[in-house]
């Protein structure tokens, strides 16, 4: 697994019961995608260059442990799955003092073609650096 993201929870980002509410666990996984995306080849040079761009089919969420206001996050990543067309996202988000497990969510992403809105195939590049980081075949 790679770092892919490491920020603080703030007050502003709790919901009524004082712990972070679901959407901001999702908007920090959402920033570990990207980092995740630019890991492997798929960076917004490329995207804007190619017309390229990732969508999201498919996540699930699991919420391990309440996060408080002042807690310190770290989510590391990796690819388990990917395809002519598709990459499978694991992230798991930890507190970083403790390394406690706190919430994880795995996304299924699609590569398009953002002239088009249709699905393309990805980068041979792209593939092999997944293989390489991760030892997942396609």
């Amino acid at each position: 697994m790679i770092e892919t993201y490491r920020g603080v929870v703030y007050p502003e980002q709790l919901d009524h019961m004082g712990h972070m509410n679901v959407k901001w666990y999702t908007s920090k996984f959402d920033e570990a995608g990207w980092q995740l995306c630019s890991a492997i080849g798929i960076t917004s040079e490329y995207m804007r260059e190619k017309s390229r761009g990732m969508v999201a089919l498919e996540q699930f969420t699991k919420y391990k442990s309440e996060v408080k206001a002042g807690e310190l996050l770290v989510v590391k990543s990796r690819v388990p799955k990917v395809s002519n067309k598709t990459i499978t996202y694991l992230h798991i988000m930890y507190n970083a003092e403790s390394m406690q497990e706190v919430a994880s969510t795995e996304l299924l992403a699609l590569q398009i073609d953002t002239k088009t809105r249709k699905s393309c195939p990805l980068p041979k590049d792209v593939i092999e650096k997944c293989a390489e980081l991760f030892d997942v075949a396609p």
